[in-house]
């Protein structure tokens, strides 16, 4: 295969008097460059006429004012069908990208923003790179998250410049590094002041430096007798990670360069090869669908009022993580409780947290700067978004409310936090019910991405979208959910939890439950997770949920809370706790072939019911709010989604076994019948 040479209007193309020829990447009809099949068409019909006439240099550059490329056209992927298809597509782009490459003149890649994927994959073709020296910029290869691996010659060409060590680490976990550790590991050559890009690309030009090479013991360990060696460590580290079943990429890279050593014509066909397989792989297929997703749930930002600063009730551990986030986006945020000594925890939470992330403690200082104690909740009156974050107690946040409502300025947000209480409920005192909005985050705040944003029946549609363009500002994913008890995540996550519990009265080994949601592909089993999470507060929302729903709470969190065994917070829960990780034994019963899908499918089922109330708006909605609210197993591509590859009927079948197996809560869902038609 071999693409159409016909120009198109995706790249500018002059030469300055001085014979400087500027290649400037500028997607046509796009905010951002990506290479799609078009770009790199049109790109390749150019390098034909540069390859004629070449300029004294060429400097690669993007016209686009947030960044360089951000790596692969994803949506095309799904035109991608089979391995021969996918084959013919990647070494088509290699020949492109080898073809700048192979240039007869010096060229530099100018990166400001971010350079990913096939982005830092071309900009490695060049024979210099110079970057912006900001916090801003971000290099990566992150195809991994993608369910493959570079596919445009990174595999080759980037052991060949930094190294297989540094190589490996960013294809194997998908992270960006910021301008100078790309630096420090030979990714640019050079950095310029924001400002003077193009001129500092032109002087690189003038006077380049010495090619760079891989240190001198990734040129020893890239050595066929010792790459053996150095790829098994590397796969017993990624196994740690993930399983080869579940996430086959990981491997193939490590595979490659076993292989390959990143050495050779051979290795680019190898690694075409091998891109083609995963292309057409389940776990791909489906983590491209969870990629796409988070796209969904990110461009519902929209506009929102600004935002400039934030007051926060309740200095517990949520409240004041949030206060932190907030803190961390840049707004002055006040956090307010009964006393000093109440909010003092949160703020030394939030020294630790800030300390960790900040690069310097100039910029910590900044950030604890816009972070203050308000007992007396002054701030409440110039806040432009208040959030109630007290404990889960319907009576007392509406005591709250009736005190905050009349100091709010207009135009304001007010916010709950609850996990589990109707905003009808909470909102029924307020003289203006309609403002009220839920936003839930989940714990913990700043790791966790998603907030489900909460709305009753009468709440003010701009209301929400304030508070979804409030969750875009704090760069976490919003899910517009209908207020019901558990919302989406819990009243979903609460039935693996619950059945796992029943499971282990039932003499089932904790470690063994564990172990079937991990085989599962689960991040952590559910006896792990309720002890994380906190016994006491499992054991309220379920009070909520069984109450709400009319299903009996498990019996076994009761006696555990009432004797302080909380979970990882207090020592001992389900499991003992120590050094912050669950002391586990080794079971000496294997798992009945039932376990797993005695704990996944109620979870597809309590889905099935969301949907058919109305909770959020559709499938790929609910799928996106379980996989990242919960971290349902990514590369199954959410619950629904699960149900619908592994068969409806399937799926319905196997419930009504366990109904007749363990009972009533088993029942399929009359909205199964719907979903399958």
């Amino acid at each position: 295969m071999s693409f159409d040479p016909t120009p198109t209007a995706h790249w500018n193309w002059s030469v300055d008097a001085s014979g400087i020829g500027w290649l400037g990447a500028d997607r046509a009809g796009a905010s951002t460059n990506v290479l799609s099949r078009e770009v790199l068409e049109s790109l390749d019909a150019l390098l034909a006429r540069i390859e004629r006439e070449p300029p004294r240099g060429i400097v690669v550059w993007s016209a686009k004012d947030n960044g360089f490329i951000a790596g692969a056209d994803i949506t095309q992927f799904k035109e991608l069908t089979t391995p021969a298809q996918s084959y013919a597509l990647i070494r088509a782009g290699q020949q492109v990208i080898a073809r700048l490459a192979g240039l007869p003149c010096p060229t530099v890649a100018a990166i400001h923003g971010f350079a990913l994927g096939g982005g830092l994959e071309l900009a490695l073709a060049c024979r210099y790179r110079i970057a912006v020296d900001d916090d801003a910029v971000r290099l990566g290869l992150p195809e991994v998250l993608l369910g493959v691996h570079p596919g445009f010659g990174g595999t080759v060409r980037t052991p060949q410049l930094i190294g297989a060590r540094a190589a490996l680490e960013l294809m194997l976990t998908g992270r960006p590094v910021r301008a100078r550790k790309a630096l420090a590991l030979g990714l640019v050559d050079r950095l310029a002041v924001a400002g003077e890009l193009k001129a500092a690309a032109v002087a690189l030009l003038a006077t380049p430096p010495p090619r760079r090479a891989a240190p001198w013991l990734d040129r020893i360990l890239s050595l066929a007798p010792l790459r053996g060696l150095v790829a098994a460590g590397m796969e017993r580290t990624v196994a740690r990670r993930a399983r080869r079943d579940h996430y086959p990429a990981p491997y193939a890279i490590v595979d490659l360069w076993r292989r390959h050593g990143a050495s050779g014509a051979t290795a680019y066909e190898a690694e075409a090869r091998s891109i083609a397989e995963l292309f057409c792989s389940e776990a791909s297929r489906n983590l491209v669908r969870v990629f796409l997703l988070q796209d969904r749930l990110k461009a519902q930002g929209g506009a929102g009022a600004p935002v400039a600063a934030v007051h926060v009730v309740g200095a517990g551990v949520m409240g004041g993580d949030i206060a932190t986030l907030c803190a961390q986006r840049g707004l002055e945020v006040t956090l307010q409780d009964r006393s000093e000594a109440l909010i003092e925890p949160a703020l030394a939470r939030a020294r630790a947290a800030v300390g960790k992330r900040a690069r310097t403690p100039q910029a910590a200082a900044e950030v604890l700067a816009r972070l203050r104690a308000d007992v007396a909740g002054d701030g409440a009156a110039s806040a432009d978004v208040v959030i109630e974050a007290i404990y889960e107690n319907a009576a007392a946040k509406q005591a709250l409310y009736a005190t905050l409502e009349p100091r709010l300025k207009p135009g304001a947000v007010l916010a709950t936090n609850t996990s589990s209480l109707r905003i009808e409920t909470l909102a029924a005192g307020l003289a203006r019910p309609a403002r009220l909005v839920g936003l839930h985050f989940f714990n913990p705040v700043g790791l966790m991405p998603l907030v489900e944003v909460i709305h009753g029946d009468g709440t003010d549609p701009a209301a929400v979208q304030a508070a979804i363009a409030f969750a875009r500002r704090l760069d976490k994913l919003p899910l517009p959910c209908r207020s019901a008890p558990g919302f989406l995540v819990n009243r979903i996550l609460f039935p693996y939890l619950t059945e796992a519990m029943r499971a282990s009265a039932d003499g089932i080994a904790l470690e063994v439950i564990d172990a079937a949601a991990l085989d599962f592909g689960m991040p952590q089993g559910p006896i792990e997770l309720a002890d994380t999470v906190g016994l006491d507060v499992a054991l309220h929302v379920g009070t909520v949920l069984s109450e709400a729903f009319g299903t009996p709470p498990p019996t076994i969190l009761e006696p555990l809370v009432a004797a302080g065994r909380l979970g990882r917070k207090s020592g001992a829960g389900l499991y003992q706790w120590r050094d912050g990780r669950p002391v586990r034994t080794t079971p000496t019963t294997a798992a009945p072939e039932d376990l797993a899908d005695r704990l996944i499918l109620p979870m597809l089922n309590e889905a099935v019911a969301c949907l058919r109330e109305g909770i959020v708006s559709d499938e790929d909605l609910l799928d996106a709010g379980v996989i990242f609210g919960t971290g349902f197993a990514p590369f199954r591509g959410g619950p629904l989604h699960y149900a619908r590859q592994r068969g409806i009927a399937s799926v319905v079948a196997r419930l009504q076994q366990l109904e007749s197996r363990y009972g009533s809560r088993f029942r399929p869902d009359d909205h199964w019948t719907a979903l399958a038609a």
